[in-house]
Protein backbone atom coordinates (compact mmCIF):
# COMPACT_ATOMS: atom_id res chain seq x y z
CA UNK A 1 0.00 0.00 0.00
CA UNK A 2 2.77 2.22 -0.96
CA UNK A 3 2.70 5.33 -2.43
CA UNK A 4 3.24 5.17 -6.61
CA UNK A 5 6.32 7.13 -7.17
CA UNK A 6 6.42 10.08 -8.85
CA UNK A 7 8.81 8.99 -11.78
CA UNK A 8 5.76 6.72 -12.96
CA UNK A 9 4.01 9.97 -14.19
CA UNK A 10 6.95 12.09 -15.68
CA UNK A 11 6.77 11.35 -19.84
CA UNK A 12 10.04 9.87 -20.35
CA UNK A 13 12.05 7.17 -18.44
CA UNK A 14 13.95 8.54 -15.30
CA UNK A 15 16.95 6.98 -14.15
CA UNK A 16 15.23 5.27 -11.53
CA UNK A 17 12.91 3.61 -13.30
CA UNK A 18 15.43 2.90 -16.06
CA UNK A 19 17.15 0.16 -13.77
CA UNK A 20 13.97 -1.49 -13.26
CA UNK A 21 13.10 -1.40 -17.15
CA UNK A 22 14.20 -5.51 -17.51
CA UNK A 23 11.44 -6.31 -14.51
CA UNK A 24 8.99 -4.36 -15.77
CA UNK A 25 9.62 -6.45 -19.37
CA UNK A 26 9.31 -9.31 -17.34
CA UNK A 27 6.10 -8.49 -15.71
CA UNK A 28 4.53 -7.13 -18.32
CA UNK A 29 4.93 -10.16 -20.98
CA UNK A 30 3.36 -12.95 -17.31
CA UNK A 31 0.30 -10.25 -16.95
CA UNK A 32 -0.16 -9.72 -20.64
CA UNK A 33 -0.09 -13.19 -20.82
CA UNK A 34 -2.45 -13.51 -18.39
CA UNK A 35 -5.60 -11.34 -19.61
CA UNK A 36 -6.41 -13.33 -22.31
CA UNK A 37 -6.42 -16.73 -19.74
CA UNK A 38 -10.17 -18.23 -19.99
CA UNK A 39 -12.33 -17.57 -18.01
CA UNK A 40 -13.30 -20.11 -15.30
CA UNK A 41 -16.53 -19.17 -14.34
CA UNK A 42 -19.55 -17.42 -16.16
CA UNK A 43 -22.42 -15.63 -14.03
CA UNK A 44 -26.13 -16.11 -14.96
CA UNK A 45 -26.47 -12.23 -14.24
CA UNK A 46 -24.72 -9.60 -16.93
CA UNK A 47 -21.57 -8.73 -15.72
CA UNK A 48 -20.25 -5.09 -16.29
CA UNK A 49 -16.51 -4.11 -15.06
CA UNK A 50 -15.26 -0.98 -14.27
CA UNK A 51 -11.25 -1.07 -14.30
CA UNK A 52 -8.50 1.06 -15.44
CA UNK A 53 -4.98 0.22 -16.64
CA UNK A 54 -3.00 2.08 -13.91
CA UNK A 55 -2.23 1.15 -10.66
CA UNK A 56 -3.40 4.58 -8.88
CA UNK A 57 -7.03 6.07 -8.43
CA UNK A 58 -8.99 7.34 -12.05
CA UNK A 59 -12.63 7.32 -10.29
CA UNK A 60 -13.57 3.76 -10.50
CA UNK A 61 -15.39 3.95 -7.79
CA UNK A 62 -17.85 7.17 -8.05
CA UNK A 63 -17.75 6.06 -11.70
CA UNK A 64 -19.25 2.63 -10.38
CA UNK A 65 -21.91 4.22 -7.99
CA UNK A 66 -22.83 6.97 -10.68
CA UNK A 67 -23.21 4.22 -13.23
CA UNK A 68 -25.77 2.38 -10.48
CA UNK A 69 -27.87 4.92 -10.22
CA UNK A 70 -28.24 5.50 -14.55
CA UNK A 71 -29.52 1.96 -14.13
CA UNK A 72 -31.40 2.53 -11.22
CA UNK A 73 -33.44 4.62 -13.78
CA UNK A 74 -33.33 2.22 -16.37
CA UNK A 75 -35.21 0.17 -14.22
CA UNK A 76 -32.36 -2.24 -13.36
CA UNK A 77 -31.35 -3.43 -9.91
CA UNK A 78 -27.62 -3.31 -9.81
CA UNK A 79 -25.04 -4.94 -7.19
CA UNK A 80 -21.89 -4.44 -6.76
CA UNK A 81 -18.50 -6.82 -6.90
CA UNK A 82 -15.08 -5.94 -5.99
CA UNK A 83 -12.32 -7.74 -4.14
CA UNK A 84 -12.28 -5.54 -0.74
CA UNK A 85 -8.83 -4.35 -1.25
CA UNK A 86 -8.12 -3.19 2.25
CA UNK A 87 -9.72 -4.93 4.38
CA UNK A 88 -8.46 -7.87 5.50
CA UNK A 89 -11.64 -9.94 4.73
CA UNK A 90 -11.38 -12.59 1.82
CA UNK A 91 -14.89 -13.18 1.08
CA UNK A 92 -17.50 -14.04 -0.42
CA UNK A 93 -18.75 -12.03 1.82
CA UNK A 94 -22.09 -9.58 1.68
CA UNK A 95 -21.24 -6.18 3.42
CA UNK A 96 -23.15 -4.94 5.74
CA UNK A 97 -22.51 -0.73 6.91
CA UNK A 98 -23.84 -1.57 10.07
CA UNK A 99 -21.70 -4.28 11.04
CA UNK A 100 -18.45 -4.23 8.69
CA UNK A 101 -15.57 -1.69 9.53
CA UNK A 102 -13.27 -0.56 6.54
CA UNK A 103 -10.27 -2.81 8.39
CA UNK A 104 -12.17 -5.85 7.35
CA UNK A 105 -13.78 -5.39 3.89
CA UNK A 106 -11.78 -2.04 2.64
CA UNK A 107 -13.11 1.12 2.64
CA UNK A 108 -14.53 1.09 -1.41
CA UNK A 109 -16.82 -1.68 -0.21
CA UNK A 110 -18.53 0.37 2.05
CA UNK A 111 -18.89 3.17 0.13
CA UNK A 112 -20.37 0.82 -2.48
CA UNK A 113 -22.69 -0.43 0.29
CA UNK A 114 -24.79 2.78 0.63
CA UNK A 115 -25.83 2.37 -2.65
CA UNK A 116 -26.63 -1.14 -3.59
CA UNK A 117 -26.38 -5.17 -2.18
CA UNK A 118 -22.26 -5.06 -2.24
CA UNK A 119 -20.23 -8.63 -1.89
CA UNK A 120 -16.34 -8.51 -1.64
CA UNK A 121 -14.50 -11.52 -2.71
CA UNK A 122 -10.47 -12.25 -3.66
CA UNK A 123 -12.23 -15.09 -5.46
CA UNK A 124 -14.65 -13.57 -7.99
CA UNK A 125 -16.85 -16.36 -9.31
CA UNK A 126 -17.51 -17.43 -5.58
CA UNK A 127 -18.19 -13.49 -5.17
CA UNK A 128 -20.79 -13.66 -8.32
CA UNK A 129 -22.12 -16.73 -6.89
CA UNK A 130 -23.04 -14.61 -3.71
CA UNK A 131 -23.56 -11.86 -5.43
CA UNK A 132 -26.72 -13.80 -7.39
CA UNK A 133 -28.31 -14.37 -4.32
CA UNK A 134 -29.25 -11.06 -4.03
CA UNK A 135 -31.82 -8.83 -5.19
CA UNK A 136 -30.19 -7.86 -8.00
CA UNK A 137 -30.37 -8.53 -11.65
CA UNK A 138 -26.75 -7.17 -12.75
CA UNK A 139 -23.37 -6.78 -11.47
CA UNK A 140 -20.98 -4.01 -11.65
CA UNK A 141 -17.43 -4.99 -10.77
CA UNK A 142 -15.41 -2.38 -9.38
CA UNK A 143 -11.78 -3.01 -10.45
CA UNK A 144 -10.52 -6.78 -11.91
CA UNK A 145 -10.61 -5.67 -15.71
CA UNK A 146 -7.15 -7.69 -15.35
CA UNK A 147 -8.15 -10.50 -13.48
CA UNK A 148 -9.19 -13.68 -16.42
CA UNK A 149 -11.50 -15.24 -13.50
CA UNK A 150 -14.90 -14.35 -13.63
CA UNK A 151 -16.06 -13.62 -17.41
CA UNK A 152 -17.13 -10.16 -18.60
CA UNK A 153 -19.82 -8.97 -20.42
CA UNK A 154 -19.11 -5.42 -20.55
CA UNK A 155 -15.35 -3.80 -19.90
CA UNK A 156 -15.76 0.01 -19.25
CA UNK A 157 -12.18 1.05 -18.91
CA UNK A 158 -11.59 4.12 -17.33
CA UNK A 159 -8.49 6.65 -18.03
CA UNK A 160 -7.23 9.94 -16.09
CA UNK A 161 -6.86 13.11 -18.89
CA UNK A 162 -4.51 14.37 -17.09
CA UNK A 163 -2.18 11.24 -15.97
CA UNK A 164 -2.58 8.81 -18.99
CA UNK A 165 -0.73 5.59 -19.23
CA UNK A 166 2.07 7.68 -16.99
CA UNK A 167 5.57 6.84 -18.50
CA UNK A 168 3.94 3.80 -20.67
CA UNK A 169 5.53 1.59 -18.93
CA UNK A 170 4.49 -1.65 -16.97
CA UNK A 171 5.28 -2.65 -13.00
CA UNK A 172 7.76 -1.73 -11.47
CA UNK A 173 8.82 0.80 -13.84
CA UNK A 174 5.93 2.32 -14.47
CA UNK A 175 2.01 2.14 -13.25
CA UNK A 176 0.84 -0.01 -16.49
CA UNK A 177 -0.81 -3.22 -14.90
CA UNK A 178 0.05 -4.87 -18.59
CA UNK A 179 0.91 -4.32 -21.43
CA UNK A 180 -1.55 -0.89 -22.90
CA UNK A 181 -1.82 -2.77 -26.61
CA UNK A 182 -2.55 -5.71 -25.14
CA UNK A 183 -5.09 -4.48 -22.54
CA UNK A 184 -6.84 -2.65 -25.60
CA UNK A 185 -7.78 -5.44 -26.83
CA UNK A 186 -9.79 -6.51 -23.92
CA UNK A 187 -11.18 -2.86 -23.42
CA UNK A 188 -15.11 -2.77 -24.82
CA UNK A 189 -15.74 1.14 -24.14
CA UNK A 190 -13.02 3.57 -23.01
CA UNK A 191 -14.27 6.59 -20.14
CA UNK A 192 -11.82 9.54 -20.63
CA UNK A 193 -11.80 11.27 -17.10
CA UNK A 194 -11.65 14.96 -16.93
CA UNK A 195 -9.49 17.21 -19.22
CA UNK A 196 -6.17 17.47 -20.48
CA UNK A 197 -3.95 15.87 -23.36
CA UNK A 198 -2.39 13.00 -21.77
CA UNK A 199 -4.82 10.35 -22.50
CA UNK A 200 -4.43 11.44 -26.38
CA UNK A 201 -1.69 7.62 -26.70
CA UNK A 202 -4.95 5.81 -25.46
CA UNK A 203 -7.55 7.51 -27.56
CA UNK A 204 -4.95 6.82 -30.75
CA UNK A 205 -4.90 3.03 -29.34
CA UNK A 206 -8.84 2.49 -28.85
CA UNK A 207 -9.58 4.80 -32.35
CA UNK A 208 -7.86 2.03 -33.84
CA UNK A 209 -9.91 -0.99 -32.57
CA UNK A 210 -12.87 1.26 -33.51
CA UNK A 211 -13.77 1.36 -29.72
CA UNK A 212 -16.52 3.90 -28.42
CA UNK A 213 -14.93 6.41 -26.65
CA UNK A 214 -17.30 8.13 -23.54
CA UNK A 215 -16.63 10.94 -21.08
CA UNK A 216 -17.01 11.67 -17.60
CA UNK A 217 -15.66 14.13 -15.15
CA UNK A 218 -15.24 14.01 -11.33
CA UNK A 219 -17.65 16.75 -9.52
CA UNK A 220 -16.00 17.87 -6.13
CA UNK A 221 -19.18 19.35 -4.23
CA UNK A 222 -18.82 22.60 -2.02
CA UNK A 223 -18.63 22.38 1.87
CA UNK A 224 -19.47 25.68 3.16
CA UNK A 225 -17.56 24.56 6.47
CA UNK A 226 -14.07 25.22 4.52
CA UNK A 227 -14.82 28.83 3.36
CA UNK A 228 -12.93 31.61 4.86
CA UNK A 229 -10.56 29.31 7.10
CA UNK A 230 -7.37 27.94 6.64
CA UNK A 231 -7.62 24.33 5.54
CA UNK A 232 -4.90 21.18 6.30
CA UNK A 233 -6.09 18.79 3.72
CA UNK A 234 -4.82 15.05 4.64
CA UNK A 235 -5.78 12.30 2.21
CA UNK A 236 -4.65 8.50 1.58
CA UNK A 237 -5.19 7.86 -1.62
CA UNK A 238 -4.17 6.90 -4.80
CA UNK A 239 -2.79 10.22 -5.82
CA UNK A 240 -3.98 12.68 -3.20
CA UNK A 241 -2.24 15.90 -5.34
CA UNK A 242 -5.72 15.21 -7.02
CA UNK A 243 -7.62 15.76 -3.89
CA UNK A 244 -5.60 18.77 -3.16
CA UNK A 245 -5.96 20.64 -6.14
CA UNK A 246 -9.51 20.20 -6.32
CA UNK A 247 -9.89 21.73 -2.97
CA UNK A 248 -7.58 24.45 -4.51
CA UNK A 249 -9.34 24.86 -7.27
CA UNK A 250 -12.64 25.43 -5.00
CA UNK A 251 -11.38 28.47 -4.26
CA UNK A 252 -10.13 27.33 -0.53
CA UNK A 253 -7.32 28.17 1.26
CA UNK A 254 -5.00 25.27 1.67
CA UNK A 255 -2.01 26.01 3.93
CA UNK A 256 -0.52 22.38 5.08
CA UNK A 257 -1.17 19.28 3.19
CA UNK A 258 -0.31 15.48 4.38
CA UNK A 259 -0.22 12.27 1.84
CA UNK A 260 -0.49 9.05 2.94
CA UNK A 261 -0.55 5.66 1.20
CA UNK A 262 -3.35 4.29 -0.83
CA UNK A 263 -5.81 2.92 1.57
CA UNK A 264 -3.70 3.71 4.57
CA UNK A 265 -4.75 2.62 7.86
CA UNK A 266 -4.44 5.24 10.25
CA UNK A 267 -2.75 4.64 13.58
CA UNK A 268 -3.15 6.65 16.58
CA UNK A 269 0.07 8.57 16.69
CA UNK A 270 -1.05 10.01 13.32
CA UNK A 271 -4.51 10.74 14.26
CA UNK A 272 -3.04 12.44 17.53
CA UNK A 273 -0.15 14.48 15.40
CA UNK A 274 -2.91 15.40 12.70
CA UNK A 275 -5.06 17.27 15.74
CA UNK A 276 -2.38 18.52 17.32
CA UNK A 277 -1.33 20.54 14.34
CA UNK A 278 -4.53 21.94 12.99
CA UNK A 279 -4.78 22.99 16.64
CA UNK A 280 -1.69 24.58 16.76
CA UNK A 281 -2.04 26.34 13.40
CA UNK A 282 -5.59 27.01 13.69
CA UNK A 283 -6.54 25.21 10.93
CA UNK A 284 -9.78 23.19 9.67
CA UNK A 285 -8.62 19.39 9.27
CA UNK A 286 -10.03 18.18 5.51
CA UNK A 287 -10.30 14.35 4.10
CA UNK A 288 -12.09 12.41 1.31
CA UNK A 289 -15.04 9.98 1.65
CA UNK A 290 -12.54 7.12 1.47
CA UNK A 291 -10.60 8.53 4.32
CA UNK A 292 -13.55 9.24 6.49
CA UNK A 293 -14.75 5.63 5.94
CA UNK A 294 -11.65 4.32 7.11
CA UNK A 295 -11.88 6.48 10.22
CA UNK A 296 -14.99 6.01 11.17
CA UNK A 297 -14.63 2.57 11.40
CA UNK A 298 -11.70 2.75 13.52
CA UNK A 299 -11.71 2.05 17.08
CA UNK A 300 -10.43 4.47 19.51
CA UNK A 301 -11.11 8.03 21.30
CA UNK A 302 -8.60 9.70 19.23
CA UNK A 303 -10.36 8.76 16.02
CA UNK A 304 -13.61 9.63 16.91
CA UNK A 305 -12.11 12.86 17.94
CA UNK A 306 -10.50 13.22 14.51
CA UNK A 307 -14.03 12.47 12.61
CA UNK A 308 -15.50 14.86 14.70
CA UNK A 309 -12.88 17.72 13.93
CA UNK A 310 -12.75 17.11 9.83
CA UNK A 311 -14.68 17.91 7.17
CA UNK A 312 -14.87 15.55 4.03
CA UNK A 313 -15.22 17.07 -0.02
CA UNK A 314 -17.52 14.93 -0.96
CA UNK A 315 -16.91 14.17 -5.07
CA UNK A 316 -19.37 12.66 -7.66
CA UNK A 317 -18.94 11.72 -10.87
CA UNK A 318 -20.88 13.19 -13.77
CA UNK A 319 -21.03 10.66 -16.80
CA UNK A 320 -21.43 12.86 -19.78
CA UNK A 321 -23.02 10.30 -22.88
CA UNK A 322 -25.81 8.94 -20.38
CA UNK A 323 -27.60 8.06 -23.05
CA UNK A 324 -24.80 6.40 -25.55
CA UNK A 325 -23.69 4.42 -22.40
CA UNK A 326 -27.04 3.10 -21.51
CA UNK A 327 -27.32 1.87 -25.43
CA UNK A 328 -24.14 0.23 -25.50
CA UNK A 329 -25.62 -1.82 -22.17
CA UNK A 330 -28.56 -2.29 -23.50
CA UNK A 331 -26.83 -4.14 -26.63
CA UNK A 332 -24.63 -5.72 -24.79
CA UNK A 333 -27.57 -7.21 -22.57
CA UNK A 334 -29.51 -8.44 -25.42
CA UNK A 335 -26.47 -10.41 -26.20
CA UNK A 336 -26.40 -12.02 -23.03
CA UNK A 337 -29.83 -12.97 -23.40
CA UNK A 338 -29.84 -14.33 -26.85
CA UNK A 339 -26.51 -16.35 -25.62
CA UNK A 340 -28.46 -17.92 -22.66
Amino acid sequence: MNKSPEFWWQPSLSPASTLLVPFSWAYGFVSGRRLFKKPKARSRLPVICIGNFVVGGTGKTPFAIALAGLLRDEGFAPGFLLRGYGGREKGPLLVDPARHRAEAVGDEALLLAAHGPTVISSDRPKGALLAETQPIDLILMDDGFQNPALAKDLNLVLVDCTTGLGNGYCLPAGPLRAPADRQIIKTDCLVLVGEGEAADEVVHLAGRKGLPILHAHLKPQSNDALKDTGLFAFAGIGRPQKFFKSLKDLGYSVRKTREFADHHKYEETEARALLTEAENDDLQLVTTQKDMVRLASSKGELFRWLVAKSQVLDVSMKIDDAERLNALIREKLRAKSFEG
